[in-house]
């Protein structure tokens, strides 16, 4: 993305491996084109896209926002879109750059240098005091220049976060919780706005499902809908409150029991969008198969009513169902129907909210870890003075599926033209006053590192190929319960002599040392059984695992000098018969330029 106040340098190469649309690595070298000017704010760098002082900024994707006329780009990498030179962002008045040779349209709303606050994931977040988040199945609101966060409090969240470990089995509501902020990092909490006590008739057992939180202008009233089953039914309503200000108490207004030209007349999952103009919109699937997916507009007077539904697609089941807007484009996305785990992110797309949307597809980068272990949650629109970026808030179910560590997984979207692309990362900045973002300087570029995106036993691990060459059995690995943490480790073995490998080639890195770390078990007593890392541009290097470590323990291989964008790490095994070697929690971590 653009930068502020970077011009393009002479010298200011694109980054050697800052992607540029959805896959492609940004040539080497490529240098910006004779005289091109970069969009408003920001040239091409040193090491991707421009940054706040005409560096690059880790990703190395085009920003948006620019104006003025793009340099041309540089060359493309190996599998290369287009190079990394200056091109202006897509809201600004100039044309874009040239791309790179053999390369695609760049991609927007990308990283650069961003000087904003660092959002980790893969941790139990903490509030301003301290305090466990306990916020799911939410939403996020602007009013002025604050933010207020909603969402779900259970008590098995609770006991998850104490000890991670296992599954909880607790769905007892403790409420709404409301947090505040201004830079969608530092959370302050502010009240526990809806009870169940509070609702009448209610019982401790009633599931109180997704929610939203809308401001309707007329009645200058903050409306809460949310999905509730009574425990004595079986089909989902509609439970309303409201309140004068944004942080509550909400006081219950009714339950509406039906929903109008739905199947089955009642919701699956559900949440609640805002359109530009106001006009607020329940986003939902049917109950009972949920494969019925649906547009529904709130009663505009006063939004304390769902009114008739529009169908807009039908097909396989979907839940975690939720909208955002980028450029005039209306997003449905939504999960497969994997209860409590992770999923791909599904997609389809329309220029009006009714319809008609384009045919499903999977959204791009999803699938290497099931969407950074999460299942779609809502997602967050920061409008900057700088870009716009979209935030995808993954609620990662893992007090009731015991998949990891963290309740709430916030990453960013880029494109490339109309297609939104997923930016798996562990750790990243974002400006919510500019809007832009970067790469934290301590992300995780392993996908699925703890195992954790596929929710049964495997032979071939989401993000990640196995291979053997001896072995009496036909996969000589699996995934196995007993993780470092979460639910699942990986385990080389077999009955007999065997040789297997797990490897995962991660491209799209920026040049660099990084240091390789993993957990480890192991039998010990192996001809061969090491970390390794290779393909990274220098010699392979490994880290020897064959004796006896009969409890975790973490190994690691620093200095490894990334020279190509790429690097492939993993473990090797040449052993006897029921020798074996498990691993999880792997890190791939850059340590300096």
């Amino acid at each position: 993305m653009a930068g502020t106040n970077g011009s393009a340098g002479s010298s200011g190469s694109a980054g050697s491996s800052g992607s540029a649309g959805s896959s492609g690595n940004v040539g080497p070298s490529g240098t910006a084109g004779t005289g091109g000017k970069a969009g408003a704010d920001g040239s091409a760098g040193s090491s991707g896209s421009a940054g706040s002082s005409g560096t690059a900024g880790t990703g190395g994707k085009a920003g948006v926002g620019g104006s003025g006329i793009a340099g041309t780009g540089g060359a493309a990498g190996t599998n290369g879109s287009g190079g990394g030179g200056g091109s202006s962002g897509t809201n600004g008045g100039g044309a874009n750059g040239t791309g790179g040779a053999g390369g695609t349209a760049q991609g927007t709303g990308g990283s650069s240098a961003s000087t904003g606050a660092l959002i980790q994931n893969d941790v139990f977040w903490k509030d301003t005091s301290g305090n466990p988040v306990y916020s799911q199945s939410g939403t996020v609101i602007k009013v002025a220049s604050t933010y207020y966060w909603y969402g779900n409090k259970y008590q098995g969240a609770v006991t998850y976060a104490a000890s991670p470990t296992g599954k909880k089995s607790d769905f007892t509501f403790d409420g709404v919780t409301c947090y505040s902020s201004t830079d969608l990092v530092h959370w302050k909490y502010e009240n526990t706005v809806l009870v169940q006590g509070t609702v009448p008739g209610s019982a401790a057992s009633d599931w109180f499902g997704r929610m939203g939180v809308v401001y309707n202008a007329t009645t200058q009233k903050y409306v809460l809908i949310m999905e509730y089953i009574p425990s004595t039914a079986t089909l989902g309503q509609e439970l309303f409150a409201t309140s004068s200000t944004p942080t509550g108490a909400f006081a219950f207004d009714h339950i509406q029991t039906t929903l109008t030209n739905v199947a089955n007349s009642a919701p699956g999952d559900q949440t609640v969008f805002t359109d530009d103009d106001g006009q607020a919109y329940l986003i939902l699937s049917s109950a009972s198969g949920r494969s019925n997916l649906y547009v529904a507009p709130l009663r505009p007077s006063d939004f304390l009513s769902v009114e008739s539904a529009t169908r807009i697609f039908g097909g396989p089941g979907r839940e975690g169902n939720c909208m955002f807007k980028y450029n005039g484009v209306y997003y449905f996305t939504s999960s497969d129907l994997h209860g409590w785990n992770a999923s791909h992110t599904y997609v389809i797309s329309a220029t009006n909210i009714l319809g008609p949307y384009s045919a499903e597809s999977v959204m791009a980068n999803t699938d290497a870890d099931f969407s950074h272990v999460t299942q779609t949650g809502f997602f967050i629109t920061v409008k900057g003075t700088s870009q716009t970026t979209v935030i995808f808030a993954g609620d990662r179910w893992s007090d009731f599926a015991g998949n990891g560590i963290g309740y709430n997984q916030w990453v960013p979207l880029t494109f490339v033209g109309t297609a939104p692309q997923f930016q798996s990362l562990s750790q990243w900045s974002l400006d919510a006053t500019t809007g832009t973002w970067s790469v934290g300087p301590g992300n995780n570029y392993a996908l699925n590192p703890s195992f954790e995106a596929d929710r049964v036993t495997m032979t071939q691990p989401a993000g990640w190929t196995t291979s053997t060459t001896l072995g009496g059995a036909a996969t000589p690995y699996t995934n196995l319960g007993g993780g470092h943490t979460g639910n699942w480790k990986w385990r080389l073995t077999d009955t007999v002599s065997y040789e297997a490998s797990i490897a995962q080639t991660v491209t799209g890195l920026p040049n660099g040392t990084y240091t390789l770390s993993a957990w480890i078990e192991s039998s010990g007593g192996q001809s061969v059984a090491q970390l390794f890392a290779r393909n990274y541009g220098g010699a392979e290097v490994d880290a020897s695992v064959n004796s006896a470590i009969g409890t975790w323990k973490q190994m690691s291989i620093a200095g490894i000098a990334v020279t190509n964008g790429t690097c492939q790490i993993g473990v090797q095994t040449t052993a006897s018969a029921n020798q074996w070697v498990d691993l999880d929690d792997v890190t791939l971590v850059k340590t300096s330029n």
